[in-house]
């Protein structure tokens, strides 16, 4: 007979390991095993063919995860007038295939290396997993398997929503091949990702006053983190007359969008954390992934909506922690109508920035009634002596953000101290002689 190759492998009699074999071929290139020829080649025959040929497929359709049974098919032949057993196994299309008391997980996972099976390395289960699963990683494969979710079932039983296995499915928690997808991964106790927060001593980030990490379930780590940022939101009270008003350092409604912002549209494929730093003038929420594919500044800030995750945003907005699509960035620059300091966006092709201001924050910088705001100053200075200048040579020279550039540009523009000419790219700003 043949020689044991990349594609055949020869087993005397059956034993446990022809498990491992059958899910290698299924992850490589598919290929036939063939029991009843010792490992020269020779052939020796099986005593019992029907009882062999039940023992795999029992074998293989309780012990492999996904269902990798319409891939396979096993008879018998007769070889040198010997009965022996051939199991034909095909590449499969829902891999990783793996041992379903190991998981998704290298002692679980298995492929073809020449003539032997051996364990996958994790990178190569990653690629079968976004090979089979498209770029999403919402839908994707968890690595992990064995998840719980204590946290998930308490938010859902509080909106009175079931969240059973009936409806894990519906949600997209349980793929077709009937395991734990990436968005159960981050709804589970057992989930990877965190947020981290720091509380800084002044503007800078050279002391820290306090800091921690949170971890679990998404839905945990926003409640606890959402927590946190109320007990920092002090209140400063003024008098109208006979009357107090109290004012929060930062409007609730804002620090709210921005953290939810922060957490349903990062990019979950990064392992880093997302992190809140607090400083006594502002908060600053940096997420990982920049705005996907074919979305913009403007469109953004009209309140145009590509979710990166849509099957999480789908279940933030079921559980009515997002009220509509979209809606986010317009909120938070409604909150922030009539003062000074605005919120500033930054945005790079791997993270997003978003600043809020302390409305509360008063700065030691004494300025005169018709003074202008230091980032209004700058501007003018730079551009005083020049005959025109972009937006983007601006934000350059002076390391703006684009949201500041564009802001102080048009207060300059309604101060009649600056004009604007040209359209779209051709947009440029000159100071008013």
């Amino acid at each position: 007979m043949n020689r044991e190759s990349l594609k055949i492998e020869f087993k005397r009699e059956y034993t446990e390991e022809i498990k491992k074999t059958v899910i290698a071929f299924a992850n490589t290139d598919g290929g036939e095993i063939r029991i009843g020829v010792d490992d020269d080649g020779t052939v020796v025959g099986v005593a019992d063919v029907d009882s062999v040929m039940l023992q795999v497929t029992n074998s293989v359709r309780d012990s492999i995860k996904p269902d990798v049974t319409m891939f396979l098919l096993c008879e018998s032949r007769e070889v040198e007038g010997k009965p022996i057993i051939i199991v034909d196994v095909q590449r499969g299309t829902a891999r990783p295939y793996y041992l379903a008391g190991k998981g998704v997980r290298p002692e679980g996972v298995f492929i073809r290396q020449g003539a032997s099976t051996v364990p996958a390395t994790e990178s190569a289960i990653l690629k079968m997993i976004r090979e089979t699963s498209g770029d999403s990683y919402e839908t994707a494969r968890s690595l992990i398997q064995e998840l719980t979710f204590r946290s998930a079932e308490r938010a859902f039983r509080e909106e009175k929503i079931r969240f059973g296995a009936e409806q894990k499915r519906t949600l997209g928690l349980i793929g077709e091949d009937g395991a734990f997808s990436n968005l159960a991964l981050l709804l589970s106790d057992q989930c990877l990702h965190t947020v981290r927060l720091a509380v800084f001593e002044g503007a800078s980030k050279r002391v820290f006053k306090d800091r921690a990490e949170f971890s679990g379930s998404l839905l945990q780590q926003l409640e606890e983190i959402y927590d946190s940022l109320d007990r920092i939101n002090r209140t400063r009270a003024e008098f109208s007359g006979l009357k107090r008003i109290d004012i929060r350092d930062y409007p609730p409604e804002a620090l709210r969008e921005a953290l939810l912002n922060a957490i349903v549209h990062r990019d979950y494929s990064y392992s880093a954390s997302t992190l809140v730093s607090v400083f006594d003038d502002r908060i600053e929420f940096v997420s990982l992934g920049g705005l996907p594919k074919g979305i913009g500044y403007d469109d953004m800030m009209l309140g145009v909506s590509v979710l990166r995750n849509a099957r999480l945003a789908e279940i933030f907005y079921r559980l009515r922690l997002i009220e509509a699509f979209g809606t986010g960035m317009p909120k938070i620059m409604e909150c922030y109508r009539g003062y000074e300091a605005q919120p500033e966006i930054q945005l790079s092709d791997n993270a997003f920035k978003i600043t809020l201001p302390n409305v509360n924050f008063r700065s030691n910088r004494t300025t005169g009634e018709d003074a202008l705001p230091d980032a209004e100053t700058r501007v003018l200075k730079y551009m005083t002596g020049r005959s025109a200048a972009s937006r983007k040579e601006i934000e350059s020279a002076l390391g703006l953000s684009q949201s500041s550039a564009i802001r102080v540009l048009n207060g300059l523009v309604e101060k009649k101290l600056v004009q604007k000419t040209g359209r779209g790219k051709s947009t440029a700003y000159s100071v008013v002689e």
